[in-house]
């Protein structure tokens, strides 16, 4: 389970993660991210914890299996929240394939994701 000020809310910050931040796609999920002092994310506290929020839709499967997926993606995300930067907003969305994927390779998958937008700034939108 995610700290309670880890997890991310507010539809509107949703929104604006996914339409301002940066992705990366890997084979299971799409992974955003925006990062406070970044001039799209201009409302986020510098001082503030990072903050993830999982998106499932139907498309991953039945109730049973998008609550499996999220309940993977949610214990593999507390895992890195000591990777991510002090204010840093990070979008999770699971494929339709991640409902078949292991633990493991969503870890390998969300740990490859958060490096190449750190490393690289990621795909601007």
């Amino acid at each position: 389970m995610l700290p309670a000020q880890s997890r991310m809310r507010r539809s509107a910050d949703f929104g604006a993660t996914v339409k301002q931040g940066r992705r990366a796609v890997q084979p299971d999920v799409i992974v955003y991210s925006r990062v406070a002092g970044d001039r799209r994310a201009p409302e986020t506290s510098a001082t503030a914890p990072p903050q993830v929020g999982l998106i499932i839709a139907k498309s991953v499967g039945s109730a049973v299996d998008r609550h499996r997926v999220a309940r993977r993606l949610r214990h593999v995300a507390r895992d890195m929240l000591r990777e991510l930067r002090t204010g840093e907003q990070v979008v999770i969305r699971a494929l339709p394939s991640s409902n078949g994927a292991t633990s493991d390779a969503l870890r390998t998958q969300l740990r490859a994701g958060l490096r190449s937008l750190h490393r690289s700034g990621g795909v601007a939108r």
